[in-house]
């Protein structure tokens, strides 16, 4: 890997301002005090590791979950500083962890040439929410060691050995007087750092869980980059291009894509900045739609695919279909938000655009067979896309012309004040028709639905339109769906579906899930959407208050606390056997009801399961099923 000849010394660490608001505000650093909020922890020490692999000098990182919730990051990179820093009198490294704004990551004579660390912020913020922190450091012929309590010095950097190795070791437990919980989730740093090997060439990561008795071990490294990404993302779908076209052009804003096109009908374009995940894109995911709408079109017209009288392909016709990884690397990026989720460089859409322009043309001229292959499915695409328009004008207008905009089987609550309304999507007219006498109506909606309805992973927007499941769904939201959707429009607060605890059920509570992900994904991002948990059991006994239980943990507590005698034990198959009162009692009163929030922790996952379940291959699934199997609980048969 290439080593960037820039100084990395205690004169490169330049100190911006203190550290004291960091326990009053955490929110303001890492997003939340959530669980999402406590795996933020981690990336940052990661991404510090990171950084070190992009300015040449790290092949390895080792991350481990040890027993308690501590977490360790280890690295063999330069190691950080330790000469005393000539601002603070202090050693660099206690600099780094002690004072906000301040690393090697700043100005044009930093440490590094590019940098994942937005704010500098990383290490200090960690620290500050720890109860303790542990660095241990091997650099310039010694091991050094320096501790923290609550982002508090308790032992200075002191030398505790000799080493002729490098590299930087930080163990660290969060502090649970600021977030909510302390267990990490495995998958979820497991797929992170997945993603940050792909986009780190030749890096090596490992991840440990060792708090239960049989470890987890996972380990990446991926020569091929961005291709493998790719391949991976797109590894339970048909491919139209086998291999990945990779676009690749160093410079002052070295640019980094791959793109694959599948048979499905969704778009997936992943944008990430200095390794970063930028969810909501920004001026780079800009520059790559205007490039590869532009390259199709000129490409098409050149080569008659698309005549004189034809309208140009629009940007959403050449996207149907695509994965793309778009990874670019700004020596100072300039980002919307506290949590580095949108690019604002103006002069990188110009640098994706005219990369992608010049490389993605010289590829479709040197694969005519992939390149029209693509296109044909484009132009399918572009009539799709009018059908869909014209269905969606027709439901506009048979709309306009009704007495009601909303479909008939919903029963509206009297609020119109959105943030306090909620509709229930309900399976079946029999527990619609509980739901509606149970409600309250000044808040609650109920829309009973009935059958399966379409599996939108294997449809376009054209069929959704006519189709009369989801119909119904689309007018009661409100907010329309795909490009069309704005989440300002919608009319209730809450979403919540509300299905039977069995196999159907699930499926149906599935197929809502895939529909809102594909066609209405901000109601998702923007926490608008519930499960609703009905009871499994209901305990009664004459002359007790009935026990209603939630779990089969929650039954075997009650059992144990009142005993086994006289006790009539009912599973509840369905929502259509409990009574408008008792369905208000246990799934609807906002006082005692169990919502589960439908949260999108990771969009790269979450597409991938759905493309699993819902999708046209059936070995994956299979696959998905054998493996999941043992967690199954109250399988009907």
């Amino acid at each position: 890997m290439e080593k960037f000849d820039h100084k990395y010394g205690a004169e490169q660490i330049q100190v911006l301002e203190g550290l004291e608001a960091v326990r009053k505000r955490p929110g303001m650093y890492i997003g939340s005090v959530s669980v999402r909020g406590l795996h933020h922890l981690v990336y940052e020490i990661v991404d510090n590791s990171v950084d070190e692999a992009l300015a040449g000098y790290c092949k390895n990182i080792h991350v481990k979950i040890e027993p308690g919730n501590i977490i360790s990051v280890e690295d063999d990179g330069r190691g950080i500083p330790v000469a005393i820093h000539p601002k603070t009198k202090i050693s660099a490294a206690e600099t780094v962890y002690t004072v906000l704004h301040a690393g090697g990551k700043f100005g044009g004579d930093s440490g590094y040439k590019v940098s994942g660390g937005l704010h500098g912020v990383g290490s200090s913020v960690v620290n500050a929410l720890s109860q303790w922190t542990e660095v241990t450091i091997q650099r310039d012929g010694g091991i050094f060691q320096m501790s923290f309590e609550r982002g508090k010095t308790v032992k200075s950097l002191t030398k505790i050995g000799d080493s002729k190795k490098t590299g930087t070791k930080v163990r660290f437990l969060a502090d649970d007087t600021i977030f909510e919980t302390l267990q990490y989730e495995y998958e979820v740093l497991e797929n992170r750092l997945r993603e940050m090997a792909f986009l780190t060439k030749g890096l090596r990561i490992t991840i440990e869980d060792l708090r239960e008795e049989t470890p987890k071990k996972a380990d990446f490294c991926y020569e091929g980059g961005l291709i493998s990404f790719a391949e991976y993302l797109n590894k339970n779908k048909e491919v139209i291009n086998k291999t990945p076209i990779y676009i690749e052009k160093q410079g002052e804003v070295p640019v980094e894509i791959a793109i694959q096109y599948t048979t499905s009908y969704s778009e997936n374009i992943y944008t990430f900045v200095n390794n970063i995940n930028t969810i909501e894109g920004g001026t780079h995911l800009e520059g790559f739609k205007r490039a590869i709408t532009k390259v199709f079109n000129d490409y098409a017209r050149s080569h008659n695919i698309l005549k004189e009288k034809d309208s140009n392909l629009q940007g959403e016709d050449i996207r149907e279909g695509i994965t793309a990884v778009v990874s670019v690397k700004v020596k100072e990026p300039q980002f919307e938000g506290q949590t580095k989720t949108k690019l604002g460089n103006s002069e990188v859409t110009g640098i994706v655009q005219s990369t992608v322009n010049e490389a993605l043309a010289t590829y479709l001229e040197e694969n005519p067979s992939v390149a029209k292959a693509i296109l044909e499915k484009c132009v399918s695409a572009s009539r799709a896309r009018e059908a869909a328009r014209k269905a969606r004008e027709l439901v506009r207008r048979k709309t306009a012309l009704e007495s009601s905009t909303l479909p008939g089987k919903l029963a509206d609550c009297s609020s119109k004040n959105s943030e306090e309304c909620e509709i229930y999507i309900v399976e079946g007219d029999s527990a619609g028709g509980s739901a509606k006498q149970g409600r309250d109506r000044k808040f609650q909606a109920i829309l009973p639905l009935w059958g399966k309805m379409l599996n939108v992973e294997k449809a376009r927007a054209d069929k959704i339109y006519n189709n009369d499941k989801l119909q119904p769904v689309i007018l009661a939201v409100g907010a329309g769906i795909g490009a069309d959707f704005d989440i300002s429009k919608i009319r209730y607060g809450k979403v919540i579906i509300m299905a039977d605890a069995d196999v159907d059920g699930a499926h149906i509570r599935t197929l809502l899930l895939t529909f809102f992900f594909r066609y209405m994904r901000p109601l998702i991002e923007n926490g608008n959407v519930y499960l609703a948990q009905p009871p499994l059991y209901k305990l009664s006994k004459k002359g007790m208050t009935d026990i209603y239980c939630y779990t089969d943990e929650e039954l075997e507590k009650h059992l144990a606390e009142i005993g086994r005698d006289g006790i009539n034990i009912q599973r509840y198959k369905g929502l259509g056997e409990m009574n408008p009162e008792q369905l208000w009692e246990t799934t609807m009163d906002p006082d005692r009801r169990i919502l589960v929030k439908v949260k999108l922790e990771d969009a790269i996952k979450a597409d991938q399961i759905f493309n699993i379940l819902m999708g046209d291959e059936i070995a994956p699934r299979r696959e998905f099923i054998e493996q999941n199997a043992k967690y199954v609980k109250n399988l009907d048969i």
